[in-house]
């Protein structure tokens, strides 16, 4: 999930490794990767209102969180560590926000569950998981770049785990005929983005003050 993208440590101390054609094929990658996250985005968000799914929805959740995190990383990629760590923080907060709001859509479907769409689900974790294997891959080639890109691999890596997870929901939800399956998901999930929130928020809070301090 998400936590793997917290800020890392700063180290004013560090060289940059990095050229023009790097910084180029580093952009061109994170450009793709958020438009496939953006599009995967709505795709989840409109299939869990038609399938009626909580999996789906946290899952939709997830992927704008990680298009914040790609497009963040963008926009800070040559920026200073005060900006960086300013923007982990305000993707921590939003995460923080829409983890409790899938959570709380959980529990008032909980009160009269209705059974979610199998079939949707099934085919739109496909495309999810076939999304974030395809992220993953492009990722991996620059994993080794820096910590900045090392995070946003893991993060497309850790998020076809979750797809996974989807997967597993709609085959019980069709074995069972129940909803609880999608619920006790979809809560899973975002239960999942809350503990993403805390650790990154943790983690920039005293990066941002580290960088203040710095004058960075």
């Amino acid at each position: 999930m998400s936590h793997c993208c917290e800020p890392p440590a700063l180290d004013p101390n560090a060289p940059n490794p990095h050229g023009d054609a790097l910084l180029r094929r580093q952009r061109r990658v994170l450009w793709i990767v958020l438009a496939v996250n953006g599009a995967m985005f709505v795709v989840e968000i409109v299939s869990s209102w038609l399938a009626g799914s909580t999996a789906l929805l946290a899952d939709a959740i997830d992927f704008l969180a990680d298009a914040a995190t790609y497009g963040l990383t963008l926009f800070v990629l040559t920026k200073s560590a005060q900006w960086k760590a300013g923007a982990a923080l305000a993707k921590g907060l939003a995460m923080g926000v829409f983890g409790i709001w899938v959570i709380a859509i959980a529990l008032w479907r909980a009160t009269d569950p209705a059974v979610p769409d199998a079939g949707i689900m099934g085919g739109v974790g496909v495309m999810a998981l076939t999304a974030n294997l395809g992220s993953a891959l492009l990722l991996y080639w620059h994993r080794g770049d820096d910590l900045n890109m090392r995070s946003v691999w893991l993060c497309s890596r850790n998020d076809a785990i979750a797809n996974v997870l989807v997967l597993a929901a709609a085959g019980a939800v069709a074995f069972t005929a129940t909803a609880w399956p999608d619920l006790i998901v979809g809560g899973a999930i975002a239960a999942l983005e809350l503990s993403a929130a805390y650790s990154i928020i943790r983690a920039a809070v005293p990066a941002l003050r580290t960088a203040r301090a710095m004058g960075d």
